[in-house]
C-alpha cells in the first residue's frame, strides 16, 4: 500500500544573487512528500516547527568561486538552514516517530533528511523549543566557543561586541558579564542599544550609524583599550577596533556582515596593529566545535532556569514569512535571533 502524500509548503532558491538579496530570490510553492520514509533506508522525515534565519545563509546564495566551509544552494532547489523539528517516521536506529530534534532542515514543512547524522535530540524541553535554533544551537555554541575558548577571557578584562543585539551577540555579552567583564556593545538603532544596557546588562551601548568617528566612539567608551573583540561586523568597524585594542588583545572571528552584500569589498588599512599590539585574531566556525556541545549545553541550560541569562527573538509567523525575515537580517530590521515557527509540536 502506497505511503499517504503529505501537503508541503517549500522555499526554493531562485537563483544566485550579487548584492542584496530581495524576497524575489526566494520562490514559495507547493508539493507533496511520502507520509513515510523509503524501505529500508535509515532516513527521517522531519516536520519542521521552527526555521532559522542565520547571516551565513547569504554566503550560499553567491555562486561558488572560492572554497567555502558550506557549500552554495542549488537554483531550483529548497533552501535549507538550522531548524527544530518533530520526527515523523524513521529508518535509522536512533530517531523514533515523535523524538524532538535540531540540526539542518529543509525551508519546508517537512524534509526528508537522508543523512540524520547531523540532527541532535533535544534533551530539555523545559524551555521554549525555538530556543533551539538560537541560544540553545548553533548561535549559542558559537557565542560560548567564541568567548570562552579563543578569547580566553579573565574577569575584570574590557570586552567589545559588535552586533551586540543579534543572536550571538547577545550572548557573547551576557557571558562576559558572568566572567566579571566590562562590556560594550554596538548595534543600529536606539531601541537595539536600549536592549543591550536594560536587558542583557552590558555596562555601555552606542548605536554605531549615529557615530561619525568610530574610533572616538571606542576610545569615549574604551579608554584604557579593549582587550577582547568579539567580530560580527568588519570594514570600518574593525579597522578602527584594531587602534584601539590592548597590547596581547584577542579577536574572535565570527562573522562579517558589513561586506557579505558588497560588490566590491572594504579593505583593513591598521593590520599593523596586529604586530605592534601582538594580537591574536582568530576566525572560527561553530561545526568545528560540536564536541563541545554536552559542555556548552549543560552550562546554558542552567543559566536559563537560575535568570543568568536571558534571550529575545525576533518571530515571522509562517513559512510564508521567512524569505522576507531572512533579507531583514541585512538591513537591522530583526531585535534579537529571527525565527520562523512553522508549525506546533502537536
Amino acid at each position: 500500500m502506497a505511503a499517504e502524500e503529505l501537503s508541503n509548503k517549500r522555499v526554493i532558491f531562485k537563483d544566485y544573487v550579487t548584492g542584496y538579496p530581495k524576497e524575489e530570490d526566494m520562490i514559495l510553492t507547493s508539493a507533496t512528500v511520502p507520509s513515510k520514509v523509503p524501505q529500508g533506508s535509515t532516513a527521517v522525515l522531519l516536520k519542521n516547527l521552527y526555521l532559522s534565519c542565520d547571516p551565513y545563509m547569504r554566503g550560499r546564495m553567491s555562486k561558488p568561486i572560492n572554497h567555502s566551509y558550506t557549500d552554495a544552494f542549488t537554483p531550483g532547489s529548497v533552501i535549507i538552514g538550522y531548524g527544530v523539528s518533530k520526527v515523523v517516521d524513521s529508518g535509522h536506529p536512533d530517531f523514533s516517530p515523535g523524538d524532538l530534534v535540531w540540526g539542518i532542515t529543509g525551508w519546508e514543512e517537512y524534509t526528508l533528511v537522508t543523512a540524520p547524522k547531523g540532527l541532535t535530540k533535544i534533551k530539555y524541553t523545559d524551555v521554549p523549543l525555538s530556543y533551539y535554533t538560537g541560544i540553545l544551537g548553533m548561535p549559542g555554541l558559537t557565542a560560548y566557543v567564541g568567548f570562552h575558548e579563543i578569547c580566553s577571557p579573565k574577569k575584570g578584562e574590557t570586552v567589545y561586541v559588535s552586533a551586540a543585539s543579534g543572536a550571538v551577540g547577545q550572548l557573547v555579552g551576557q557571558f562576559a558579564k558572568l566572567m566579571g567583564c566590562y562590556v560594550v556593545g554596538s548595534a543600529g538603532t536606539k531601541e537595539k542599544v536600549g536592549l543591550l544596557k536594560t536587558k542583557f546588562g552590558f555596562d555601555d551601548a552606542f548605536n554605531y550609524k549615529e557615530e561619525e568617528d568610530l574610533d572616538a566612539a571606542l576610545k569615549r567608551c574604551f579608554p584604557d583599550g579593549i582587550d577582547i573583540y568579539f567580530e560580527n561586523v568588519g570594514g570600518k568597524m574593525l579597522d578602527a577596533v584594531l587602534l584601539n585594542m590592548r597590547v596581547h588583545g584577542r579577536i574572535a572571528v565570527c562573522g562579517l556582515i558589513s561586506q557579505y552584500n558588497l560588490t566590491q569589498r572594504e579593505g583593513i588599512y591598521n593590520m599593523t596593529a596586529i604586530v605592534t599590539k601582538r594580537i591574536k585574531m582568530q576566525g572560527f566556525i561553530e561545526p568545528d566545535h560540536k564536541n563541545l556541545y554536552p559542555q556548552f549545553l549543560e552550562a546554558v541550560i542552567q543559566y536559563i532556569r537560575d535568570g543568568q541569562v536571558v534571550y529575545v527573538e525576533d518571530i515571522a509567523e509562517g513559512i510564508e514569512k521567512a524569505p522576507s525575515a531572512l533579507i531583514g537580517l541585512f538591513t537591522g530590521r530583526n531585535v534579537g535571533k529571527q525565527v520562523i515557527p512553522v508549525a506546533s509540536d502537536a
